[in-house]
């Protein structure tokens, strides 16, 4: 086996950090008959030998409405003032280009188990001598399971916003030097 095809099969060792510039975290949820989606703008994530964590403050979440924005902050979803902060930690595996992470996640005080799952693009070197890894995850929760409950029903009765949440993270690592 190349050095190439075993470093394409191996986790990224040492200590790496989120390029913030470079990387996102987002959520999407199907709602009445589209989907509805936002971003937190305001988070970390480092990979520490084979362990992905991160935090993303909630009261940098970002949707399209300053009014749903507000409501999204409130006791009724993430009660920001509680609960500022969403956090995750798990250990990554890797098979080629595509990746787990087995982990918890903690949204509004509750911890349950997560799995995430996606694809790895790296190590590579970027063009300022920095070693970069391309993490691109998802995983689906369940949000009444967070204590997050408020639903409205549609005329025709069914409830507006589903209970299954997708979150996102599009990360650029990059390695930090010992």
């Amino acid at each position: 086996m190349s050095t190439i095809e075993q470093t394409r099969q191996e986790v990224p060792t040492g200590s790496w950090k989120a390029d913030t510039v470079h990387s996102s975290v987002a959520f999407e949820v199907p709602y009445a008959v589209a989907t509805f989606g936002g971003e937190v703008t305001d988070f970390e994530a480092t990979l520490e030998n084979g362990v992905l964590s991160g935090a993303a403050r909630i009261e940098s979440i970002h949707v399209k409405e300053e009014n749903l924005q507000a409501h999204l902050l409130s006791p009724e979803f993430f009660d920001a003032e509680k609960h500022p902060v969403v956090k995750f930690s798990g250990a990554l595996s890797r098979d080629g280009d595509n990746v787990e992470v087995d982990g918890e996640i903690t949204i509004k005080g509750v911890s349950r188990p997560a799995k995430l799952t996606g694809t790895i693009n790296g190590p590579a070197v970027d063009h300022f001598g920095a070693t970069r890894v391309g993490l691109k995850l998802q995983t689906t929760v369940d949000r009444t399971q967070f204590d997050i409950k408020w639903n409205m029903p549609l005329p025709n009765g069914e409830p507006a916003l589903a209970n299954e949440v997708t979150l996102k993270a599009d990360l650029t690592l990059v390695a930090q030097e010992a």
